[in-house]
């Protein structure tokens, strides 16, 4: 198979064309780039014991201080496969397990509202009606919006008027000395 190799002039600034990444997206990249080659050419990637245990020296640097993030560029393609395999169980694992948190806890809810004692069942009902789903104690509002032209709503107002022209009575203005003054 032959190479081709590009004519690159010296003089000619390479453009900028990736904009800043987080460690986790430029292993995200990375990732899917080794793969796609992976796939294209055939070969499985396989990781030594090496490449595994750099994996987790760069997990636990990640995790512990995240502004201290290794630059990716220098470590091979099966410890970069690797790394982006443990980051991917990991935020599976975190998934599931609040899932699994959420589930718990409205179950121990659900319990808690036989309890005998108002408080704890008042208590267990309130938290129960606040999950999201169950939303038993949002306020809605609603609001109608109706087009009218001027015409509409001057009838409208005249009509309004009438009405409680009819509902007013006539009264007369009565005088009454008080007590002090007379």
């Amino acid at each position: 198979m032959k190479e081709y190799i590009p004519d690159i002039e010296a003089s000619v600034p390479i453009p900028d064309a990736f904009p800043d990444l987080t460690a986790r997206e430029e292993l995200e990249m990375r990732a899917r780039t080794i793969k796609l080659v992976s796939d294209l050419n055939g070969t499985p990637i396989e990781p030594t014991e090496e490449d595994r245990g750099k994996a987790v020296e760069i997990a636990q640097t990640l995790m512990t201080n995240p502004a201290k993030a290794p630059a990716l560029s220098t470590y091979n393609n099966p410890t970069l496969a690797y790394l982006a395999g443990m980051v991917a169980q990991y935020d599976t694992l975190v998934v599931k397990e609040l899932a699994e948190l959420k589930v718990y806890v409205v179950n121990k809810l659900v319990a808690e509202t036989e309890n005998p004692d108002s408080k704890i069942r008042l208590g267990a009902l309130k938290a129960l009606g606040e999950i999201d789903g169950v939303d038993a104690f949002k306020k809605r509002s609603e609001m109608t919006v109706k087009q009218q032209s001027m015409e509409e709503v001057e009838k409208e107002l005249l009509a309004t008027l009438e009405k409680l022209e009819k509902r007013t009575i006539d009264v007369q203005v009565k005088e009454i000395p008080h007590e002090n003054n007379a």
